[in-house]
């Protein structure tokens, strides 16, 4: 049996070593539209993932060892670029399974997707190695070199997906450009070292074929993905009316002709009265708000207090030309976008500028833990007047045990706390303060005002300690 060439047996664990990665990041956007950008979706992604290289890995020595390593990483290749063609129409099919199964749901689709094509690439590494070696004293050297190269692939294919693939390309169409990728890298092998026949490659070509197909077919959730979310619009019962959801869920409302109407959301509508309830009709201020969603709020205020000025804090550029494409958003010297992680761009905030803060960044599935503990609310403290208020949108339903720990983290920086809800639908706004707060006698939508608040114990969330994916019960 010939020996591989140096270069070409790096060139093929440094593909599938990258192919792994990019796959496992891909993963996160192809699973966030069913099953949210959360803790637990990461977890079960890179554990599916590690599992397959530790299985892979294991079997793929064990089967090297026994067999011809030329068919056999030649047949890894076909097959795990075939698998990975199907990750895309296995996502799709089983995802819709996953919004209802909760944690074991994810784990479900997760390891469906990326536990079995993880498992075959990763046989290759040591199929490569088992080709390579023909002298003990040199094992060090081959072994160590291949898993150098390997690295390297990997430390390119997570490089290369978050900074150059997610922005510029479609999922879809990354995952077919992998799957080709590996297909050709086996079939160009198999004629190099004469594996398999001719009707064989022929065969390999026309199933990547079909199989990438089937996943440029099956259809999207969204009508557009950006770098963080899955996006669509639909339509209210009136025409103008739209309703902007974020990774399936429904995350906002405007109104197109009529910016006055907050729609069917109880908390814009809570967040609302609590202005209206502290400020003086047609009194303009200064508010920043922290996630923009559909910008409802700001486009509320503008409408309803002209000559108010509004900073909006917006991680997801991409979203905010979305709503100037299909929501009629007009940004202009009152109304400013700054994109980012709000808990960095805050920072270039003025000391004092704000009259109101509004956290608006939860999005059903999402939690933005980095927003919620002592070290951010210090910062939001910072940013509003003396006599400012800081309204926070929560979704959290009983035992309410990530709402009881971000009123014990509010109590620590403001002196004064208030709360609105309906027990039992998950949505509350909490105002917080230093000097007094808006006080809703009759909240909309049969909202309940509690004056006085207590976190019944709970433990105060700081950038040491956020559990918020664990203590949100959904």
């Amino acid at each position: 049996m010939v020996r591989l060439p140096s270069p070409i047996a790096a060139a093929i664990v440094f593909i599938e070593a990258g192919a792994v990665l990019i796959l496992e990041i891909l993963s996160v956007r192809l699973l966030a539209p069913y099953v949210g950008l959360t803790l637990e979706t990461t977890t079960s992604i890179i554990g599916a993932v590690l599992l397959g290289i530790a299985v892979g890995a294991g079997i793929g020595g064990w089967v090297a060892d026994r067999t011809d390593p030329a068919r056999l990483i030649v047949f890894l290749l076909v097959v795990g670029g075939l698998l990975a063609l199907l990750t895309v129409p296995i996502v799709r099919y089983l995802g819709p399974t996953a919004i209802e199964g909760g944690t074991f749901g994810a784990l479900r689709v997760t390891f469906a997707a990326l536990v079995p094509v993880a498992a075959i690439l990763s046989a290759i590494s040591p199929a490569v190695a088992h080709w390579q070696l023909r002298d003990l004293s040199a094992s060090g050297t081959v072994v160590g070199g291949l898993s150098a190269w390997a690295t390297a692939g990997a430390l390119v294919g997570t490089f290369g997906t978050g900074f150059v693939l997610i922005p510029l390309l479609p999922v879809n169409l990354t995952v077919l450009l992998v799957g080709t990728a590996l297909v050709v890298t086996g079939v160009t092998l198999s004629i190099f070292t004469h594996s398999f026949r001719a009707v064989t490659v022929i065969g390999i070509i026309l199933a990547a074929a079909l199989l990438g197909a089937s996943g440029a077919l099956v259809l999207s959730p969204c009508e557009a993905e950006t770098d963080y979310h899955c996006v669509t619009v639909k339509s209210g019962k009136a025409n103008a009316d739209r309703y902007l959801f974020l990774d399936t869920e429904a995350n906002s409302f405007v109104d197109l002709r009529n910016p006055k109407d907050l729609g069917t959301f109880k908390y814009a509508k809570w967040v609302a009265e609590g202005v209206d309830n502290y400020w003086q009709a047609q009194v303009p201020i200064r508010a920043v708000f922290v996630g923009g969603g559909a910008f409802t709020l700001p486009r509320w205020l503008e409408a309803t207090r002209p000559r108010s000025h509004s900073t909006v804090l917006e991680v997801d550029d991409q979203l905010i030309t979305f709503d100037k494409e299909h929501l009629d958003l007009h940004t202009d010297g009152h109304l400013r976008t700054v994109t980012g992680d709000a808990r960095l761009t805050m920072r270039n905030e003025s000391t004092g500028s704000a009259d109101l803060i509004v956290g608006d960044a939860f999005s059903g599935l999402t939690v933005p833990w980095q927003l919620m503990t002592v070290e951010w609310l210090r910062e939001v403290r910072r940013v509003l007047k003396p006599d400012g208020f800081y309204a926070i949108n929560m979704i959290d339903y009983h035992p309410y045990s990530l709402l009881r720990s971000e009123i014990a983290t509010l109590r620590l920086v403001f002196n004064q706390v208030n709360m609105v809800t309906k027990i039992g639908r998950g949505n509350a706004v909490l105002f917080a303060s230093n000097d007094l707060l808006p006080r809703l006698r009759h909240p909309a939508s049969g909202g309940r005002f509690y004056a006085a608040i207590g976190a019944g114990g709970a433990r105060p969330l700081t950038d040491n300690y956020a559990p918020v994916d664990q203590l949100q019960t959904r």
